[in-house]
């Protein structure tokens, strides 16, 4: 049984929680999650890449769990998100990592490639475009802008926060659970995640994540200039596959695999799977 240990690494402007699992010389693979998980959705992959001899690494970002909660808008811009992952990696004591994200935390991790490539190994992104292509599919593709109904509902004030806690985080269950196979989550998961969401300031922290994206300014056009895997869960309801080549053209050195059977949450339906093609990937040519 692998062991995990949790610490804090206290960064410029937050202080990250952070679980971790391998031993401290491996390479380092970082995983960032999305909206609305925590650490936790790494848990499959954190186990097996210890055991592969990495050390892996799974910060709740912020806002979310028991990470720093700013409470300002402002302090969720994509330029905040991208320096806090820029500052755990000078923190973890590795010039350079492997960095993986999930939904928002493809968001991040994207814009952690585009802006300081030279931290990076090697970048792999699971169920999320390339920020210009989904900017552009947000603003052309009538499909996607409807899969991307609720971004709208984040807007409003207050309400989506009460929404998300009416039963006891249901709304929040069934964006997960709604949108996955069967049995992609147990209820032992279930609870653990509402234990996070109900950490003091979380849900309005987790939202304002979607609100102020439109207060960032980084420059979100540049190619990817490093080995880049995508892996795509053809079943995803909230990102339409359409835009997943795109993505993989503005990356020269990329690779795609698309997973027929599975959803958005492909790394927890499909772990055996996803585990399997993110370590062949790491083993091509290992720095």
């Amino acid at each position: 049984m692998v062991k995990r240990t949790f610490t804090y690494f206290d960064l410029r402007e937050v202080t990250l929680h952070v679980a971790m699992a391998g031993e401290a010389e491996g390479e380092l693979v970082l995983f960032l999650h999305g909206f609305p998980e925590f650490w936790f959705g790494w848990q499959k992959q954190l186990d097996f890449f210890a055991a592969q001899g990495y050390m892996a690494v799974a910060p709740d970002q912020r806002g979310y769990n028991l990470s720093s909660k700013p409470q300002a808008v402002e302090e969720y811009t994509l330029e905040k998100l991208t320096e806090d992952i820029v500052g755990l990696i000078a923190a973890l004591g590795k010039e350079k990592v492997v960095l993986v994200g999930h939904d928002w935390g493809g968001v991040v991790a994207w814009s952690v490639a585009m802006h300081f490539p030279d931290l990076l190994h090697k970048l792999i992104i699971l169920n999320m475009p390339h920020p210009i292509v989904m900017l552009q599919h947000l603003r052309n593709n009538p499909r996607q802008m409807l899969r991307s109904w609720y971004t709208a509902f984040f807007q409003v004030p207050v309400l989506p926060e009460q929404a998300a806690k009416v039963l006891n985080y249901t709304m929040l269950e069934k964006s997960m659970t709604g949108t996955a196979n069967a049995n992609a989550f147990s209820e032992e998961e279930l609870a653990t995640y509402k234990e996070a969401w109900k950490q003091p300031g979380a849900i309005t922290s987790m939202i304002n994540w979607y609100r102020a994206f439109k207060h960032t300014h980084l420059n979100l056009r540049r190619k990817i200039n490093l080995p880049t895997l995508m892996l795509w869960g053809m079943k995803d309801t909230a990102l339409g596959a359409e835009m997943a080549e795109p993505s993989i053209s503005l990356c020269p050195q990329g690779k795609l695999i698309f997973l027929d059977e599975a959803s958005h949450w492909l790394h927890h339906e499909q772990p055996d799977k996803v585990n399997q093609e993110i370590l062949a990937f790491l083993r091509e040519s290992e720095p």
